[in-house]
Formats: C-alpha cells, structure tokens, sequence
C-alpha cells in the first residue's frame, strides 16, 4: 500500500515534461541568457542553474526573466553564506515582480572550499545555519516582514523604515535546499518544498535518502516535498568515454567530506579507497548513457519511480552543442 507521503502519488499525475528539466552550463551571462532561451525554444518547462563562469545565477535570472516567456527557472544553488536571507529575499523578489511563479529558489551551504577558501568565511553547523536561513528567508517572502532570534541570526525585518510605515512585499517562491546526506534530505522534508540532489546514485536516491524525507515531512505533519534528482546524460553508444568522462566527476567529488560520506552510505566505500572496480560502478549509477532512445526509456522508467522530477546535466562525449541540441529535443519531445 502506498504511502500517504510518498511524493510518487501526486507527482505521477503530472505530465512527464513538467517533470523533466535541465541543468545549464555557460560560459557567461550572455551564453546563458541564448541557451535558455534555446531550451524555452525547444519546449523545455524548467532549467536550473549555478551560474555562468563567476557571474550571479539570480541576476542572470533577472535578465532571463525579460526576455523570455514561460521556462521555470531555479537555482541549484545558490550558497547561503555570502548574502544575508533579506538580501536573498530581496532578490528574489525583483525576479518575481518581473516572472511571477517562474522563480524556484535553491539555496545551500555550499562546499568549504568555496565558503572557507575563497570567501573566508567560517561555516560551523551548516544544517543548523541552513534552517535559521529558510526559517527567515519564508517569513521575509511569505510574510513581508519577521521578527527572528535564533543562534545565528537575530532579524527585526519590519513593514516601516525610517519614514514610517511601508507596504508589505510578499511573493510565493518555493524554497528549496541542496542535499547529500540523509540528514539534510530529513531537514528538506521537515521544513522545505523540495531537496536538490547533486551526484547521488540512483539507489541510494531510492533507498536512502527518499526515506529520510518521508520521516521529516511526517514528523511535521506535512506532504512530503519532491526530491530534485541530478542525473548525468550521456548521449553516446561509446562506453569507455562516457566511463572516463563520468569517472573524472567521481573522482574530483570523493575528495570532499559531505560527497565521501555519501558514496559509503552508498556501499561504494572502496571508490574512496582508489578502487577502480568500484570507481567505475559508482560513476554508472549516476549516469544514463546511450541513443536518443534509450536515454528516453530510462527516463521514464526513473519518473515511473519515487523520483518526483528530474534535473538532466548534460555529459558531453563528442560535440557538446550537438548532443545539447538533441538532449533538448528529447526533453521538448515528452508533451508530443
């Protein structure tokens, strides 16, 4: 009997290409403005982004927001730590006010090599800081306006200024958090409207961390939000270079201690270890490789699972704008 919070339930009934997005990569903010545009061309529902080189993923948006017409656009992610939740709010806003309900906000604590090393930031307790963030930043857009106290924040965000009073500014923006481990797929479902994933194997997705965002959104007593599942695509029948491709990933995320942890819980310990068996086996369970047709099979054998929607991540193999064109054609091709 299934679930009464399993995600599956409510997100079958939608079509698969509301289900289906893609992850951009560019270069800059103008390469990133055309392959959006591109990918609203060829009828894709939703994109997600980093950003594009070192520039802003929210300010890209707030261009892409004007010149583009009905393509959903999320950030996966966008790093807590160097901007303060009402600046985060702020901005989401101005993206609002220009795209009304285009906008899904993906935050996260980001890698310590980003928030410690390059930033010089100190990041103790990201889960507990991650809260207090979403804590604020809904209240801030759902609200207008919050009075918070808590460990790391201590916010009196109300609806005057030094002129008196102001109207409340307020916008539905689902919220979303980037999630690893089982702990923070069970602070996803306690507090969020969804968990992005990021180089999870697919049954660990499954086994692991589906079950620890049903026990947080049953412990608040709410639905239980979908899981974002990032999935590698390759579009090439050429195994040994999708295998070396992927494998240049893998081998790159073992190196951080959220992503380690991940791939043991995983049952893929002896990838950590520089096993090349089992290197090779976690890197194919993060990818779908192979013609136009099987890609799309698989596809849909992933949505027929708990996996709510999925964000494609092209792997290119040969030539990457050709296969880009086709991994657009066959997201476009699912409402034919």
């Amino acid at each position: 009997m299934q679930q009464e919070n399993q995600p599956s339930s409510a997100d079958t009934v939608r079509p698969i290409h509301e289900r289906l997005g893609i992850f951009i990569e560019a270069g800059d903010s103008v390469d990133a403005l055309s392959r959006i545009q591109e990918a609203e061309r060829a009828g894709v529902k939703q994109v997600w982004m980093q950003g594009a080189g070192n520039a802003d993923p929210l300010t890209i948006f707030a261009v892409v927001a004007t010149h583009t017409d009905r393509i959903r656009l999320g950030t996966a992610i966008v790093p807590t730590y160097p901007r303060h939740p009402l600046v985060m709010a702020q901005q989401a806003l101005a993206i609002h006010d220009f795209a009304p309900g285009r906008l899904r906000l993906g935050i996260g604590s980001g890698n310590h090599v980003l928030i410690q090393d390059w930033y010089g930031l100190a990041q103790t307790a990201p889960l507990p800081y991650l809260k207090e963030y979403l804590e604020i930043l809904r209240g801030a857009l759902k609200d207008g306006a919050i009075s918070y106290h808590g460990t790391f924040f201590h916010v009196e965000h109300t609806s005057r200024n030094a002129y008196g009073p102001i109207a409340p500014r307020r916008a539905t923006v689902p919220l979303l958090i980037s999630a690893v481990g089982p702990k923070a797929f069970r602070l996803a479902g306690e507090i969020t409207d969804g968990a992005i994933s990021w180089m999870c194997p697919l049954p660990y997705l499954l086994e692991s961390a589906l079950p620890a965002l049903r026990a947080g959104a049953e412990a608040q007593s709410r639905p239980t939000p979908p899981i974002i599942a990032h999935i590698r695509v390759a579009l090439s029948t050429d195994e040994a270079k999708v295998k070396a491709k992927v494998r240049q990933g893998v081998q790159t995320a073992v190196r951080f201690a959220p992503f380690a942890n991940m791939f043991a819980k995983a049952g893929f310990s002896g990838a950590l270890a520089g096993d090349e068996r089992a290197i090779d086996a976690l890197a194919q369970s993060m990818v779908v490789s192979g013609t136009e047709a099987a890609v799309r099979q698989r596809l849909e054998e992933l949505l027929a699972s708990d996996l709510a929607e999925l964000m494609l991540h092209l792997l290119p193999i040969e030539n990457e704008a050709r296969e880009r064109e086709q991994l657009l054609h066959l997201i476009g091709s699912f409402q034919a």
